[in-house]
């Protein structure tokens, strides 16, 4: 009875907990398909009143938006690629015992996870290293995530060394282990990491405010900033019948696009998350 009523109390508790979270999207989602008046008037809660798709069409037809978001979507696929080519290296490097020097290595690793350098001297290296106005100004600064490195290098330490003892004996060289049976074995892990980096790319704000001028190469983010905060009609130059749609809801209706992409992907790797994690966090 006391267990039941203890699982009974968490469900309760975890249902709360679920409305909370989800509520304000919900609310974002009816006032972006909710008629002017209706958002004027406060009528929108969790439903749509007087359902159109007048703000997403006028956000299409501006253009700006899209545009910011199609930059997004580069930065973050090839910024993913560009992270993974150079994390999964250097773990697989850093888990094998007989690297000589592995043990300092792994301290600089992790001294650069606890003491970073500050805002100043970076917006100096990026300004010498000519990025500004550049996505590799969001991709070269934190190119290898610490954390992200020691999960990924965990993993590896606990594949069985039975299977690279094995291919060794059959005349394997490491470059052949790592492409042809650590990485068809490491999905899980790939997996993980990866989205992990893509959802920082996605939502990257600060480096693409502090070392991007050029507008037209802007994240979704910085643009979503910008119509948060500046008044609509200075954001949808001049398209026709901004007027007459509450900034409101063209406000929301950018919000919805601009979370819409990750969380539909983010379903589809949930499964090789949640294994990736947990296989790579055995092992400190």
């Amino acid at each position: 009875m006391v267990n039941r009523l203890g699982t009974t109390s968490l469900y309760l508790f975890l249902t709360v907990c679920a409305f909370l979270t989800v509520f304000p999207i919900l609310n974002i989602l009816a006032v972006s398909f909710s008629s002017s008046r209706a958002i004027i008037s406060g009528e929108v809660s969790l439903w749509p009143v007087e359902f159109n798709t007048q703000a997403y069409g006028q956000l299409f037809r501006d253009g700006q938006l899209l545009a910011a978001l199609k930059n997004t979507v580069i930065i973050t696929v090839a910024g993913t690629a560009l992270h993974m080519l150079a994390t999964t290296p250097a773990a697989y490097t850093l888990s094998k015992r007989r690297l000589r020097g592995r043990a300092f290595f792994t301290f600089v690793v992790l001294f650069s996870m606890l003491f970073g350098t500050g805002l100043i001297p970076l917006f100096l290296l990026v300004k010498q290293l000519h990025l500004i106005d550049s996505f590799w100004a969001i991709w070269l600064p934190g190119l290898v995530s610490a954390y992200n490195l020691f999960v990924m290098k965990s993993f590896f330490e606990g594949m069985p060394a039975e299977l690279e003892e094995s291919a060794t004996i059959d005349g394997a060289t490491d470059l052949s282990i790592f492409f042809r049976l650590t990485l068809p074995l490491s999905k899980p892990i790939l997996a993980a990491i990866s989205l992990f980096y893509a959802v920082a790319l996605w939502n990257t704000y600060s480096n693409a405010l502090f070392f991007i001028n050029d507008s037209r190469l802007l994240p979704v983010t910085v643009k979503l900033y910008q119509m948060l905060q500046m008044p609509i009609d200075s954001l949808l130059s001049g398209a026709e019948g901004a007027s007459y749609i509450q900034p409101e809801g063209l406000k929301a209706a950018a919000i919805l696009i601009t979370v819409a992409p990750i969380l539909f992907v983010y379903p589809f790797l949930q499964k090789h998350f949640v294994k990736g994690v947990l296989l790579g966090s055995v092992k400190g």
